[in-house]
């Protein structure tokens, strides 16, 4: 495993695959990786960044079959994307981290609070679910986006998924970068992630978190409904339960909200 800089800094990880990664803030503050939503890059927390790198040495990444990463052909597994963020961390010489994660990201950190605890200082599980089935749907979503001549189709559905629908009709100047970046996701990438999604189920083992946790949902979020936040809070030991007015995407919809509880559990001692 090594890291490499050839125009942008990678982490090579254990089976060859190239994770594109970004870092801000000082070194010296508390270590906070960020992981992303299917369908995005790491350019995802831009809007907080600023506030965020003020507070933390943030780490954010691009999901193998994303963003800048390499995007290795077949069927992704929530263990290989869960390695891929602790080898990022060691690579990057870092023992420990608090831990936000967006949707799949928040799969990656339910993954790293069972798997491997002591990386985890506190843990955000935000806009996510323990299991999304049956796992069908997603067979026929994987078929779908691989036999499609474009991401234009899949690209709206994910905006709809994502944003208030006046948002996304409206040509909206947040929603923008976010078509961009899906229309040019290699479908491939989001295949392989949502097989991912469709071969976990983690209802019973998120119960073994000790991590202290904040789940954050969307009271209109569609894609993992507050019901999903609510197991999720029920099971994890001692875990807080914050609803904001966002669909899926909190951070931008309403960002000082999404940060004000982020900073503030993650300043907790």
């Amino acid at each position: 495993m090594n890291a490499k800089h050839i125009g942008h800094p990678f982490v090579t990880v254990g089976d060859g695959t190239r994770i594109a990664y970004r870092v801000d803030g000082p070194a010296d503050r508390p270590a906070l990786l960020l992981a992303n939503s299917i369908g995005t890059d790491l350019h995802m927390w831009d809007g907080q960044i600023a506030a965020l790198s003020e507070h933390f040495h943030v780490i954010r990444y691009d999901m193998r079959g994303h963003g800048r990463s390499d995007v290795p052909p077949g069927a992704y597994s929530l263990d290989r994307l869960g390695r891929d963020a602790v080898e990022l961390l060691d690579a990057l010489g870092i023992d420990c981290a608090h831990v936000v994660g967006l949707s799949l990201g928040g799969f990656v950190g339910q993954w790293l609070g069972i798997h491997a605890p002591e990386r985890v200082d506190r843990l955000v599980l935000s806009h996510t679910a323990a299991y999304l089935g049956p796992p069908g749907q997603w067979d026929e979503a994987i078929a779908a986006v691989l036999r499609a001549p474009d991401m234009s189709g899949t690209t709206e559905m994910f905006l709809r998924n994502w944003f208030p629908a006046a948002w996304v009709e409206g040509s909206s100047p947040l929603v923008e970068p976010f078509r961009r970046t899906l229309l040019n996701t290699d479908p491939r990438g989001l295949a392989g992630a949502w097989s991912a999604v469709r071969d976990t189920d983690m209802r019973r083992t998120i119960a073994l978190i000790a991590r202290p946790t904040l789940v954050i949902a969307g009271r209109n979020d569609t894609v993992t409904s507050p019901r999903h936040s609510e197991e999720i809070a029920g099971t994890v030991p001692g875990a807080k339960l914050v609803v904001l007015p966002a669909v899926h995407l909190s951070n931008v919809e309403c960002p000082e909200a999404f940060l004000s509880a982020v900073v503030g559990f993650l300043h907790q001692s």
